[in-house]
C-alpha cells in the first residue's frame, strides 16, 4: 500500500457538534484487490486550507495483515470526498 493521494471509501462518525471521526476504510490495492482497514486510533486531527481548498487531515493508526500503519486521511469539505495521503510509517 504506497498510494498517494488516491481516493477511498471511508465510514465516519459525525457528532451533534458537527465533529468528523474515520472509523473504517476500504481501498484498493496495487493487485487492484480490495482491503478493509478497521482505524484503531485517530492519533490527531488538523485544519488545512491549500489553494481555496479546506481540508481536515486525520493521522490514523490502524493494525493491517498484522502490521502497524500510520498513515493521513484527508476529508474535502467542499467536495464530500475522502482521500489516503499516503503511510507515515
Amino acid at each position: 500500500m504506497e498510494a498517494k493521494n488516491s481516493p477511498v471509501d471511508v465510514i465516519a462518525l459525525c457528532s451533534a457538534e458537527g465533529q468528523i471521526k474515520p472509523l473504517r476504510l476500504r481501498m484498493t490495492d496495487e493487485q487492484a484487490c480490495q482491503i478493509r482497514v478497521d482505524i484503531d486510533e485517530v492519533v490527531s486531527m488538523r485544519k488545512v486550507t491549500y489553494v481555496g481548498i479546506e481540508a481536515h487531515v486525520f493521522l490514523c493508526r490502524a493494525t493491517v495483515l498484522g502490521r502497524e500503519w500510520l498513515f493521513e486521511l484527508k476529508y474535502l469539505i467542499r467536495s464530500h470526498s475522502w482521500r489516503m495521503v499516503g503511510r507515515v510509517h
